[in-house]
């Protein structure tokens, strides 16, 4: 079993990770290991605006019949080649982000298949009878041990307005708490110049420096204005730190269903979230029954061989 891939081209970038980024390659890793012969083709250019040219090379080089499997963020740019295209190949898409775009339905509904990773992206989609969702997985992590304040807090995202790093920074002015914020600063330059630096920015962290701030963390803050699911959530409750987190896209399904390991504050709210600190701060209680429903949702949590098995059959099928 043969499938081609087009990624973005800085799928394996340390200094720009992404929750995109590393699902894809966790489950082109999965893929090799399911038996599959995977070919990627990394397409140069700053997604999803890019170049259809780059695209085009690419595809015409695929023979008829082909098995391709498309990241969203390339598939929903390049409608003028890929629907074309699809009448001879076997296109599958992988939407992170749905973009909502004429562009993107038109690809979408050439495809032969759609894969989304959350069960709210799929909503957002037409025609979800054909879209499967393949949930990110998370790696099995040891459990972080609480501090009794409860006051370091851990952001875990690209410094960004989209990731609402400036909500966070006004939401924790004048409270005891440390904040440490680990993403790329570059991705957003101006927005980044503007912020207060009342937090510890790390920039990117991988491997075993992120599992450290991981480590390190009482609670884990995702202000996002928008997030498909967020992985770092699930992160998150894999070493037991429960989630406060802007209630919007899949974040809802990432904390799980049951007693909820977190607290969650409507969207665009720097007020609601100070005052959801507040209340994680001030009462002991509560922490500990948020670690204890974090606990709970790590058991359930499942790993990437199972998403990868997801999409093997969606490929297969």
């Amino acid at each position: 079993m043969r499938v081609d891939v087009l990624l973005p081209n800085d799928i394996d970038d340390p200094a720009a990770p992404s929750g995109g980024n590393v699902y894809d390659r966790r489950v082109l890793t999965g893929l090799s290991r399911l038996g599959w012969t995977v070919r990627e083709h990394a397409v140069a250019g700053d997604w999803p605006a890019g170049d259809p040219g780059a695209v085009a090379a690419v595809v015409d080089t695929l023979p008829d019949g082909a098995l391709v499997l498309v990241d969203g963020l390339i598939g929903s740019a390049v409608p003028d080649v890929l629907v074309p295209a699809a009448a001879r190949l076997r296109l599958v898409v992988l939407v992170h982000m749905p973009l909502e775009t004429d562009a993107e339905r038109a690809v979408l509904a050439a495809a032969r298949a759609v894969i989304t990773t959350s069960a709210w992206t799929r909503s957002r989609l037409a025609g979800p009878d054909r879209v499967r969702v393949a949930r990110p997985g998370v790696d099995p992590a040891p459990l972080a041990a609480p501090s009794p304040a409860g006051d370091r807090l851990l952001c875990v995202g690209a410094v960004s307005r989209h990731k609402g790093h400036d909500l966070l920074l006004a939401a924790v002015d004048g409270l005891p708490v440390r904040l440490v914020c680990v993403g790329s600063l570059t991705r957003d330059p101006d927005f980044v110049a503007g912020l207060p630096r009342t937090a510890r920015f790390t920039g990117p962290l991988t491997g075993a420096d992120l599992d450290a701030a991981y480590a390190a963390a009482d609670l884990l803050v995702l202000p996002s204005r928008a997030e498909t699911y967020g992985m770092v959530v699930t992160e998150a409750l894999a070493r037991g730190v429960p989630v406060l987190a802007a209630e919007v896209g899949g974040v809802p399904e990432a904390l799980g269903d049951g007693p909820t390991p977190g607290l969650l504050v409507p969207p665009e709210d720097a007020a609601a979230l100070r005052a959801a600190l507040r209340r994680w701060l001030d009462d002991a209680g509560l922490r500990e029954r948020l670690r204890a429903a974090a606990l709970r949702r790590r058991a359930t949590l499942t790993g990437w061989d199972g998403t990868a098995a997801i999409v093997s059959e969606v490929l297969a099928a």
